[in-house]
Order: C-alpha cells, then structure tokens, then sequence
C-alpha cells in the first residue's frame, strides 16, 4: 500500500478526524463547563479520565453513523494512530506538575499538550489543517496560559470550540474527497 493510499484511507475512514474531534471536543466543553460553574475538581477528572475514552467513543459514533470504525489491517498507519494516541496519557505528568504549580495553567498546559499531538495527524491524515490546528491550540494555550491569570475555564472554552471547528472543517475536506467517488482502498 502507498503512503498516499494509506493516508486517505485514513481521511475517509475517519472523516477527515470529524467524530474523533466532536467527542473530544464535547469532553472539552463539558470539563470548561464544570470549570466554570462547577468545581476545578471534577473539570480535570472529565478531561483526565474521559480522554481515555474517546477513541472508543469515536468508534461508537462511526458505527453510529453507519460507518466502518477501523483501517485496514494492512494499512502501515495503523501503528502510528495508536502511538500518537499514547502521546496524550504519558504527557499527564507534565501536566499534573503545570497545574500544581498554577492551578490556571491546567487548560494552557492540555492545550499545548494536545497541539503537539496533532503534529503527527498532517502525516496521518496527509491533511495540512492539522498544522493549523496544532499551531492554534500550543500558541492559544501559551498565551491564555501567560496573559490570562485566575480564568481557570478559558483555556477549556478556547480548546473545545477550536477543536470543533476543525472537526467541521475535516468532514467538509474528507467529504469533497469522497464525493469525488475516487475508488476505495481495500
């Protein structure tokens, strides 16, 4: 399988990343949310505990929407999906120490983690909008992070309506793709 074939069958499978950035995006809003009019508490746990879950959950949706929930065995990308997916859990240390240190920099530290995370997504997607996203969420999160002391939710309101945007624009791209009726990689 070439690389290219690889990539879109990437972007088709997983719509461009829509339903994978709709749940975290969601979890992100939920978690500013709690931030904002409930406790700081129980906003880290949903964005803690619950970035486990949306690989799962963005299973569920694609089967909800009728929609294949996997690649290919034989697609080479397969592998780096999944390590890019460890990237998040294993950078909760860093984070844990940003937000002792400043309970503020809890969103600013998630957001500059999670834009790092979505460098790789350029390759896997073969999709420039992820360079985009990237640079808004690590340059959003450094500033909210260095200019906007004691708002604990905004870096959460920022990270949950830039991811969702994205989630938009990636259907829109995948599904121009697809419409275009290019034949399927099996």
């Amino acid at each position: 399988m070439l690389v290219a074939d690889a990539q879109r069958e990437v972007r088709l499978t997983f719509m461009g990343g829509f339903p994978g950035q709709v749940v975290s995006g969601t979890m992100w809003l939920v978690s500013a949310a709690l931030g904002t009019w409930g406790s700081t508490q129980n906003a880290i746990l949903v964005l803690v505990v619950g970035g486990a879950f949306i690989f799962p959950l963005t299973q569920l949706l694609l089967r909800a929407m009728g929609r294949r929930a996997s690649l290919d065995p034989g697609n080479p990308l397969a592998g780096l999906a999944m390590q890019i997916a460890f990237t998040i859990p294993l950078s909760l240390p860093l984070i844990g120490a940003a937000t002792i240190h400043r309970l503020d920099w809890f969103f600013p530290a998630f957001l500059v983690v999670v834009g790092a995370h979505y460098l790789p997504f350029v390759f896997l997607y073969g999709m420039w909008s992820f360079a985009l996203l990237a640079a808004i969420l690590i340059f959003g999160g450094t500033w909210i992070g260095v200019t906007m002391s004691g708002a604990f939710s905004v870096g959460g309101w920022f990270g949950g309506a830039a991811i969702l945007a994205f989630a938009v624009l990636g259907l829109i791209l995948a599904g121009r793709e697809e419409r275009r009726g290019a034949p399927a990689v099996p």
